[in-house]
């Protein structure tokens, strides 16, 4: 008698831990690269479609060639993308690029000659310049823009998480 009550509680046991969602994704299932993750668009332009698939509906057009975008899922040759404001949807994979790059988020941004606010200014950005990553420290990204070089803060640009080191 015990052990019929032990096989159907264990059962039962079994079956509501099989009602539970899955657990949260880490990695893509295509790539097995990190979800998410932020790439920029290759292309000059790329429809954003409500599915992934040609036959989905084209909700908008994307227009600008390296800006950067998170992949937030992965479905083939497909991947849902958001930009900066939210706005998202799937995208061919050969449109996107592993290059890292990065909107300035804050109006005149100082791009240092070092990683600290006490260096030189090398230039200024407005707002909406997208500028190349080349690293970034646990505060500081070193950028490429314009044809100059130099260090802007880490929490001023959009395109790379706040706990991010890239070499």
């Amino acid at each position: 008698m015990k052990s019929l009550t032990l096989c159907a509680l264990a059962l039962s046991l079994i079956i509501s831990l099989s009602a539970l969602p899955a657990p949260a994704q880490d990695k893509g299932p295509v790539t097995n690269l990190p979800l998410p993750r932020f790439v920029s668009m290759k292309a000059a332009e790329a429809n954003v479609r409500r599915g992934p698939s040609l036959t989905h509906r084209i909700d908008w057009v994307f227009k600008r060639r390296d800006i950067p975008l998170v992949i937030t899922a992965e479905h083939g040759h497909w991947r849902r993308v958001e930009d900066r404001e939210g706005a998202g949807g799937w995208v061919h994979y050969s449109l996107l690029s592993g290059v890292r790059t990065a909107i300035v988020e804050e109006d005149m941004l100082d791009l240092m000659s070092r990683p600290e606010a006490a260096g030189h200014i090398v230039a200024r950005l407005e707002r909406g310049v997208i500028a190349r990553i080349d690293r970034c420290a646990p505060d500081w990204c070193r950028l490429n823009v314009g044809g100059h070089r130099g260090w802007a803060s880490k929490s001023a640009l959009w395109g790379v998480r706040p706990d991010e080191i890239l070499d």
